[in-house]
């Protein structure tokens, strides 16, 4: 019984300001603490900090015995405290992980906040420009042979240019402008841990490169780079856009990804399995043979309902499928496009997706 009674004090201190979240990624309800540093955490969170014993010691609050001198130390500090110190000066371009994102970027922010403490107080801030060149090899996918090769990259933000290399005795493969690329980590859809898709226009296609890097810091490291050096061209071309507005347009992740069956134009044609992208900033949904393709096989404009853009659940009457599974169609001024999805969640979270990108206002 004595064991259990400290736990209600600390408890209650997930009632204070910035604590009901966790002091990582914002997940709600964190059920762990670092006693060295004072803050509350998620379960998740709590993992990585197990593995930086030096800097960080981790108990649960309901599982674990506090000790009164540590329910103190809690009471002194939290997550508001350690936000104070751990992130006084973290770049705009710098993204910082929520709840939903990959485990190697949640890693790096706890080792770059605690363990590197690269935002206190009294560290100089590179300036965007500089944080956005960078150098270095990384595994990149080959188009045509499908397998990973070691391929050098140069991040130039001074020129606005990413360029690689596949000989090093000859010029540039790609000169990619920073005004059209973007990066999202992709761990699942690459099958590693530290997979990131870069995306790029290109001869008016959308061109995908798939890339890796064995150390969890270089690939963050060339991902915050990358923003960095997207940020500096965002700020020097929309110079009086306010901050919270660009911020949000450095670097973005697909909504929503996944296969769907697709139909041709006369909804006669066999319904094949495709790939889907929806990009809402572009409001396009891309279609690929397979997820990891270089390049699209089609893609949808979405533009606003009163453009003559809708969503509906079913397929028109008299299009004959084989399979019992919801369909979708994508009604446009010029067509409608069929989907077949796998199941009813599928369905729900397409027609939400869809109509998410048709509701948002379409941009200057």
């Amino acid at each position: 019984m004595d064991r259990d009674r400290p736990k209600v004090p600390l408890l209650e201190l997930l009632k204070a300001a910035g604590n009901g979240r966790c002091a990582d990624c914002g997940a709600p309800d964190p059920e762990w603490a670092s006693y060295k540093l004072g803050i509350f955490v998620c379960l998740n969170c709590s993992g990585i900090h197990r593995n930086l014993p030096q800097i960080s010691r981790v108990k649960s609050l309901r599982l674990d015995f506090w000790e009164n001198d540590l329910i103190e130390f809690m009471k002194k500090h939290g997550n508001l405290c350690a936000k104070a110190k751990y992130e006084a000066k973290v770049p705009p371009y710098y993204y910082i992980p929520q709840a939903c994102d990959c485990l190697v970027l949640k890693e790096q922010w706890i080792r770059a906040k605690y363990e590197r403490e690269e935002f206190v107080a009294t560290r100089v801030c590179q300036d965007p420009c500089s944080a956005g060149s960078h150098e270095g090899f990384l595994w990149k996918r080959g188009r045509e042979s499908r397998q990973f090769q070691k391929r050098r990259f140069l991040l130039s933000a001074r020129e606005g240019i990413l360029k690689y290399y596949t000989k090093e005795t000859k010029g540039p493969k790609a000169i990619i402008s920073i005004e059209k690329l973007n990066v999202m980590f992709q761990t699942e859809k690459i099958q590693h841990a530290h997979g990131l898709q870069i995306t790029y226009k290109t001869n008016g296609q959308t061109r995908n490169l798939f890339v890796y890097h064995e150390s969890g810091k270089e690939i963050v490291d060339w991902f915050n780079a990358i923003r960095a050096a997207r940020y500096h061209y965002l700020r020097t071309t929309f110079p009086t856009v306010p901050e919270s507005e660009l911020v949000p347009r450095i670097t973005r992740n697909y909504v929503k990804e996944g296969h769907m069956e697709k139909t041709g134009p006369k909804q006669k044609e066999t319904f094949k399995v495709r790939w889907f992208s929806l990009d809402s900033q572009e409001r396009n949904l891309l279609y690929f043979k397979n997820p990891l393709d270089a390049f699209a096989l089609g893609q949808i404009f979405i533009g606003r309902m009163d453009e003559g853009y809708e969503v509906r659940a079913g397929l028109p009457q008299g299009v004959c499928v084989k399979k019992r599974k919801p369909g979708i169609t994508m009604v446009t001024p010029t067509r409608e496009f069929l989907f077949i999805c796998e199941n009813d969640k599928e369905q729900r979270e397409w027609i939400d997706a869809l109509n998410g990108v048709i509701a948002q206002p379409l941009s200057g």
